[in-house]
Order: C-alpha cells, then sequence, then structure tokens
C-alpha cells in the first residue's frame, strides 16, 4: 500500500513537471499571439526564410513572417509579413533579408523611412532586398580574384 502512495504522488509529480513545461515553451514561443496588420514584399531569392521567422526593427521583433508564395507571372517570391498594430510603418520604408550568424537563421530587417503616410493594411513595401548567398560571395571572390591576377 505504501509504495502505491509513492508512486502515484510520484506520477502526479512527473504529470505537473510535463504541464509546466508546455505552459512555459507556449508562452515562450508566443504561439498565442496574434493580430497584426498583414504587409507585403516580393523579393528574388529568400535563401531560406521561412513562415514563422522574426520581422525586425532596430533589433527588436515587430512581427512574423506569416507567408509566402511563388507569383507564377513573374516568378518572385511574394512574403506575407504580419506587423504589431503598435508600429506604423512609413510609405517609404524598406526591408531586407538578413542573417542572425553564419550558420544560418533568418529574419527580416526593417529600415523605417521618413515619410508621414504609412503604409495601410494590405499594403506592400516598396523596397526589398534579397538575401545575401555566402557561396556566391565566395564564389565571387575565388572566381573574380583568378581574373584579376589574368588581367
Amino acid at each position: 500500500m505504501r509504495r502505491s502512495l509513492l508512486e502515484t504522488i510520484t506520477g502526479a509529480a512527473v504529470l505537473l513537471a510535463a504541464a509546466a513545461f508546455v505552459f512555459f515553451a507556449y508562452s515562450t514561443a508566443d504561439l498565442g499571439r496574434g493580430g497584426g496588420y498583414e504587409v507585403t514584399a516580393e523579393f528574388d531569392n529568400l535563401g531560406g526564410l521561412a513562415v514563422g521567422d522574426d520581422v525586425r526593427m532596430s533589433g527588436i521583433r515587430i512581427g512574423t513572417v506569416s507567408g509566402q508564395h511563388l507569383d507564377l507571372d513573374t516568378f518572385a517570391a511574394l512574403v506575407t509579413f504580419s506587423i504589431d498594430p503598435s508600429v506604423r510603418l512609413p510609405t517609404d520604408s524598406s526591408v531586407k533579408i538578413a542573417s542572425e550568424s553564419l550558420l544560418g537563421g533568418k529574419y527580416a530587417q526593417v529600415t523605417p523611412g521618413a515619410e508621414d503616410d504609412t503604409i495601410p493594411p494590405g499594403g506592400s513595401f516598396r523596397f526589398a532586398q534579397s538575401s545575401v548567398s555566402i557561396e556566391d560571395l565566395i564564389g565571387r571572390f575565388i572566381f573574380g580574384g583568378a581574373d584579376d591576377e589574368k588581367g
């Protein structure tokens, strides 16, 4: 009888710890946060930017990447961002895909403009810069340097 009570208490403690972990993970991941207004941008190359990645301005998270699809007419990547409603972006703001580190991890970096008018919900960025590929840069350095030595 004593052993059964000890196993029950241990099991309850394990379940309580698991529930606390799930609550912590849910609150940390901001999965419960919804809302915001949507803004789109057109890129030539996403370079690993994925749905759920951050949108940051001055290093502060102001939204997330909420969708992406291929425009079948222009073959450009169309990305939809969900921006916090308290952040109003000037119409001449720009967005670029940036790397968190050399090992990967992408996010959308917004640089605010100076216009008084703001991008309306459903609007789009006029200026968008695609991701820079490390492989392309290395290739240009290697093959570009070889051409310079020959000439």
